[in-house]
């Protein structure tokens, strides 16, 4: 839609009577005492009894061809204001941190080796352009045009969908439960990493078991021997220790079994991150959870406590915050790679991630994993894209905002590649293996593999607290803005608890923490993979189609163009053609395609070789399920009261009308004073060069 014709359209559409007390989707209500809940939070007054209430409407004039523009400005809610950011650069530092999290190290650069090397950036960034992009953009604009969070904005675009976020926030309270876990592993580390010597490095550690193996160190060995127990053990012993009797010779046991086939051996990484940090023994199970592991423990509540301290004041102190945790991680990764290409293989590990295997791009596995990885790395249909934009400046370009965003995004993830797969090169070729046998993605990746690569590096102990470090600040970047959604959320059903903000922070984080200590047990691992596996999985997908099909179908893409418009964003007519087909053809499609596709693949939780029981996954279900089991009751009681109020059923798919044209005059109002800013700076510049 181009700009001519929205200004077209804003001159039907925005004219509001304020001699009329009925508006659009809340006629035959009782302006003096409303309860249909799509507009509970505007009080309606008619304009005879603006002076006895206090209530003021307000006059803009408009230049164009759009007259003037009347409303009636909602009522002040007790509590104090909703806050705003002190600047937009703190407003882009903390999307951009948002979006830019854990993921982009452990996830992309392995799924990209898996899916094909090179030849796995041509369905990731069409997925980009198609679906993840537009969404990003569409939830930055909601949140800014009506600066409300997700759990009021979307019963104002219709009252049928009111429950709608309150299932992304369900879904983030349990992606927040356990993702501060992660941020809590990394403060370990990162702890471990004050040290000389890294005890991940070798294999005379208690916690070691005789399956303990280091490759270098079995070089040692003859051919008449193998390494185990920390030290070259004869073949006929080995054999004994694992229950045959007597060897034949240097490569079978007797009864002809083949030695190599009898081996269970483990890095020391990986012992040091299961036995020694979450203390797990070997008939650890969601059946013998075992004790508390309270130096896990004691990291998990110092995550909280970080997480309290730089939410205390709101997106204020949150906003001082990401100029170090969104920054840091980028200084980072550059010492890494300069250190990581410098090493011998690395141009190895480098090719391994890029080779293009073109064969890949006809897998359906491909396209569906390119989709997923670049949604679940944006992070929408979770809420805090429209809480981070719900603080900004309604003049505020969130267009341009997002399109950078999506751009360092996708770059820190092909960055990150380097980085991990020049480390990896050079490991491989330390261990005298093929690069395809050390990768590994997910925890595995950074816990394990990283680890045990920094350990070949001269001053380990400096890479490793560098890695970490890095780890912590993208993990708190992503948890800042869970919880931030989840306080959000409070404030805006309850406006006057803002004036409670040490109280609400302090106790949202308590809460975070008591449902995270279950995941410090010594089986708590296996609760973590169960959250991790059911969360935020198919159920995100569904909110996200639902999301978008009421903004792009119910809502209607052109007065979503026009909210953007009175804004003061403004596209060219072919940008506007491509926003409004992603919108309603291109990102529903696609996501519903990458529902049906996760369906589908399905398989129950399992982690190495345990295999959940049938009633853990029972509970992943419940888990999953319970993010749209909360959208069910909030919308059938908005459908119902809109019964009983005598309503037809279409104004259950109606934006509520004042708040919309209360948020068309402010915005309007602001973009203006922008625009006449930007005049007055012009002129004064022309005024100097003359």
């Amino acid at each position: 839609m181009s700009e001519k014709d929205i200004s077209k359209n804003n001159n039907d559409e925005s004219k509001v009577d304020v001699r009329n007390s009925t508006f659009k989707s809340c006629k035959d209500v009782d302006v003096r005492n409303s309860t249909f809940r799509s507009c509970k939070d505007v009080t309606f007054v008619l304009p005879a009894q603006l002076s006895s209430v206090g209530c003021e409407y307000d006059q803009v004039n408009l230049s164009g061809d759009k007259e003037s523009l009347s409303v009636l400005e909602p009522e002040t809610v007790e509590g104090g204001e909703r806050g705003m950011w002190t600047n937009q650069v703190e407003f882009f530092l903390s999307c951009m941190a948002y979006a830019v999290g854990i993921g982009n190290v452990w996830r992309f650069p392995y799924k990209c080796f898996k899916n094909g090397g090179g030849v796995f950036l041509i369905p990731y960034l069409i997925m980009l352009a198609l679906a993840a992009l537009p969404m990003f953009y569409m939830e930055l604009a909601l949140g800014q045009f009506y600066q409300l969070g997700p759990n009021k904005v979307f019963g104002k675009l219709a009252p049928a969908f009111r429950g709608l976020g309150y299932g992304m926030l369900c879904v983030t309270m349990w992606v927040a439960i356990y993702y501060n876990v992660i941020i809590a592993w990394a403060f370990f580390y990162t702890f471990a990493s004050l040290t000389s010597h890294l005890d991940w490095a070798d294999c005379g550690n208690w916690f070691n078991t005789p399956d303990c193996f280091l490759p270098e160190m079995a070089k040692q060995c003859d051919e008449d021997s193998t390494w185990w127990n920390n030290t070259c053990t004869s073949i006929s012993l080995y054999c004994k220790a694992r229950g045959v009797e007597g060897a034949i010779n240097s490569t079978h046991c007797l009864g002809s079994t083949v030695v190599t086939t009898l081996h269970q051996r483990v890095s020391p990484a990986e012992e040091y991150f299961k036995r020694y940090m979450l203390l797990m023994d070997d008939n650890t199970s969601l059946d013998h959870m075992g004790g508390v592991n309270w130096r896990l423990a004691g990291c998990l509540l110092l995550s909280w406590v970080v997480v309290m301290a730089c939410l205390i004041k709101g997106v204020k102190s949150a906003g001082k915050v990401v100029w170090f945790t969104a920054l840091f991680p980028y200084l980072v990764l550059v010492l890494l790679l300069v250190r990581g290409v410098t090493l011998p293989g690395a141009m190895e590990g480098i090719k391994y991630f890029l080779y293009p295997d073109w064969h890949k791009l006809l897998s359906v596995h491909v396209w569906t994993d390119a989709a997923t990885q670049i949604f679940y790395s944006l992070g929408p249909a979770f809420g805090g894209l429209i809480t981070l934009a719900s603080y900004n400046r309604r003049d505020n370009n969130c267009q341009r905002d997002a399109v950078l965003i999506a751009l360092a995004n996708s770059g820190t993830s092909i960055f990150a590649g380097f980085v991990i797969f020049s480390i990896l090169g050079f490991m491989a070729q330390e261990l005298n293996v093929p690069v395809a046998e050390v990768v590994e993605g997910g925890i595995g990746l950074a816990f394990v593999v990283y680890p045990t690569a920094v350990t070949k590096l001269p001053v380990s102990p400096i890479w490793s607290f560098l890695f970490f470090t890095m780890l912590l600040t993208l993990g708190l970047d992503s948890q800042f803005t869970m919880v931030e959604s989840l306080i959000t959320a409070l404030y805006d059903e309850k406006p006057s608890l803002r004036k409670k903000q040490w109280e609400i922070v302090g106790g949202v984080c308590l809460v975070g923490f008591l449902l995270g200590l279950p995941m410090c047990l010594q089986g708590g691992f296996y609760l973590f993979v169960l959250l991790d596996w059911y969360a935020g999985s198919w159920s995100l997908l569904v909110l996200a189609v639902t999301e978008v099909v009421l903004v792009g179908w119910v809502y209607g893409t052109e007065r979503f163009s026009r909210d953007i418009y009175n804004m003061g964003i403004r596209t060219s007519r072919y940008l506007s053609c491509y926003w409004v087909f992603t919108w309603k053809v291109s990102t529903p499609l696609l996501l519903s395609c990458v529902l049906v596709a996760t369906l589908l693949d399905y398989q129950p939780a399992k982690e190495g070789d345990y295999m959940f029981p049938d009633w853990a996954n029972g509970l992943g279900w419940g888990v999953a399920i319970s993010s749209l089991v909360v959208v069910l009751p909030l919308s059938c009681k908005e459908i119902w009261s809109g019964v009983l109020s005598g309503l037809p059923l279409s104004t259950m798919f109606t934006p509520c009308r004042l708040l919309r044209d209360t948020a068309t005059n402010q915005a309007i109002k602001a973009s203006s004073r922008n625009l006449d800013y930007v005049k007055h700076e012009k002129d004064n510049i022309e005024a100097d060069l003359n």
